[in-house]
């Protein structure tokens, strides 16, 4: 393209970005500059100042220049306008006041004024507002500045601070027996030695192998007395309630049976603490009709209680391993069993003020478990596929089985036949058994259940007609009938990962509902008649996933609901 007033010049877009001055005078190039990274695709001179030039590119800018100054190696143009995709054309307008780019990005730049740079960058502001101004964005920042969530303050425990001594270590000073005065030792390395690569036996701590109190256990401020002056006091207002009541208790046959509305399921924001520090491995109500109060097991080995209401949790720390079972007996509310992953079952007695050592297994226990209305035997799951029934009055093993390929998960009785137990293990099956017919020899399961990935929990109804399951193979399996043979596989997503504890679906206070948490920070009600989800329990005040849950058994609507930060929530009806 030739520039005005310069007859005898021609200029040409030459090469990957370069412009080049062909002089006819002279029959050669006069100049040749690269002002692009890509081809330039037009080249535009102002017709109020022949100067200026203007070049679009495939680079995505289209640039003006002043040709008296583009002399140097690196040429600087005037103003720059970037497009994200190539650049067509850059023309000046006829006065040269303004120009035009033309882009493979769909549009169109229309650029005035003296600083055509800020005339993009203005044009650029007006789209953004104009973009803004449809989705109304405006408006809703503004809705959500003025209603920020106001954060609710939950009840928590608090640890007691306790200054360690400085202990201050012994300087010793190595002396060779050389220096001593003591001639070398000539028998050398024996065969005995132990080889490096062997662990060295660690000896058991001593908490491990006797009682603990109470108080050195106490990991919360203020001290634990009130709360095991409580306790001992509820276990004796329990105890001297009538006969009648303490059969119904002690026998699970004061267990409600009235129908619930989902709807009135609610969760207040006073009925939320943190009970223990970490991940929560086991939730459980105390079986009383007077309290609502929960003790709480973590993957640290702390034991936390809630009274549902108060301001003080009590938190206490009888093991190092994770919480594997909690029992509290009916019989008496102020004796409460609890294992762990390490192999360690205690037995807290608040009246001896102890967490006393009951057993000490070499292998891991991962749930326990206690027939309805027998207070001497312990059922356990113990290593690997195993089943060990501790029996008290003897103060050993009566009993053990190995049920199972992998671990036991749970370990649940029927209520209407203490006989029958259902067991639900990581090798992938859940089964039922009649205890009196188990032989050494020949083990034999009434039923097996199958999925395809490992059974976290199997539990019977409250009626003991039916069975639920829940599997990492993202199913929860509801079985009915004589023989359980009614079988019905509702698809729930039980992907929790390794930071939350596994989901276990837990039945109501019938046989209509089963409670499970769910991903999204709810809680999912499957339908047992119609065998689907027929609702979610949300609410803005959870701000964690509940996955372990419990139902308080004489309080219809109360329940439980415990997840992986420590937190405990309540729902109750209203």
């Amino acid at each position: 393209m030739r520039s005005l007033n310069q007859e005898m010049r021609q200029n040409f877009a030459e090469g990957a970005g370069g412009l080049t001055i062909w002089d006819n005078r002279i029959g050669k190039r006069s100049s040749y500059r690269v002002l692009h990274k890509r081809r330039i695709n037009t080249i535009d001179f102002n017709c109020e100042n022949p100067h200026i030039v203007a070049t679009s590119s495939s680079d995505g800018t289209a640039c003006t220049w002043d040709l008296r100054h583009i002399n140097g190696d690196k040429p600087i143009p005037l103003r720059i306008v970037t497009h994200k995709r190539g650049v067509q054309s850059a023309y000046f307008s006829p006065s040269g006041c303004s120009l035009a780019t033309t882009s493979v990005s769909s549009t169109i730049g229309i650029y005035s004024g003296v600083n055509l740079e800020d005339a993009a960058r203005l044009d650029n502001i007006r789209r953004n507002d104009e973009m803004m101004a449809a989705l109304k964005l405006h408006s809703k920042a503004i809705q959500l500045s003025n209603s920020k969530r106001q954060r609710v303050g939950t009840k928590s425990y608090t640890v007691k601070s306790e200054k360690k001594p400085k202990i201050e270590t012994p300087i010793v000073v190595r002396r060779s027996l050389r220096t001593r005065g003591i001639p070398p030792a000539s028998k050398g390395l024996d065969g005995d030695t132990v080889d490096s690569t062997t662990p060295a036996k660690t000896e058991p701590s001593v908490e491990s192998l006797g009682p603990l109190s109470m108080a050195d256990a106490c990991e919360s401020t203020p001290s634990g007395s009130s709360f095991v002056e409580s306790l001992v006091g509820l276990a004796q207002k329990e105890a001297q309630a009538p006969h009648s009541i303490r059969e119904k208790l002690g026998s699970g046959k004061g267990k409600v049976e009235a129908s619930l509305g989902l709807e009135s399921l609610y969760l207040d924001p006073e009925s939320i603490a943190r009970v223990v520090p970490g991940r929560i491995t086991n939730v459980r109500f105390f079986p009383s009709s007077s309290v609502k109060m929960v003790a709480v097991g973590n993957k640290f080995g702390n034991v936390g209680f809630w009274n549902v209401g108060e301001s003080d949790v009590h938190l206490y720390r009888p093991h190092r391993a994770p919480i594997s079972g909690i029992l509290i007996q009916p019989h008496c509310l102020s004796k409460i069993y609890t294992s762990c992953y390490d192999g360690i079952l205690r037995l807290m007695d608040a009246e001896k003020e102890i967490f006393d050592l009951v057993f000490e297994s070499d292998k891991s226990i991962y749930t326990l478990s206690q027939r309805t209305n027998e207070a001497n035997c312990l059922y356990l799951a113990e290593g690997s596929g195993g089943l060990t029934i501790w029996d008290n009055r003897i103060g050993k093993r009566s009993s053990n089985w190995v049920l199972h390929e992998k671990r036991i998960n749970t370990i649940d009785f029927n209520c209407e036949n203490p006989h029958i137990v259902a067991t639900s293990s990581s090798d992938g099956t859940a089964c039922t058994w009649d205890l009196r017919y188990i032989d050494e020899d020949k083990l034999t399961a009434l039923r097996t259940f199958t999925h395809e990935r490992s059974v976290q929990s199997a539990y019977f109804s409250p009626s003991g007609h039916s069975l639920t399951t829940t599997s990492l193979d993202d199913t929860i399996g509801i079985y009915s009938g004589v023989n359980l043979e009614d079988e019905a596989v509702i698809y729930h997503n039980n992907q929790t990962g390794r930071w939350l504890s596994t989901f276990r679906a837990k039945w109501g206070w019938d046989d209509s509902y089963l409670f499970v948490g769910n991903m999204k920070r709810g809680v999912d009600i499957v339908s047992a008649v119609q065998r689907k989800i027929v609702m979610t329990l949300e609410s803005p005040h959870i701000s964690a996933i509940p996955c372990r849950f419990d139902t308080h058994s004489y309080e219809v609507g109360t329940l439980v609901g415990a997840t992986s930060g420590g937190q405990v929530y309540i729902w109750t009806s209203r």
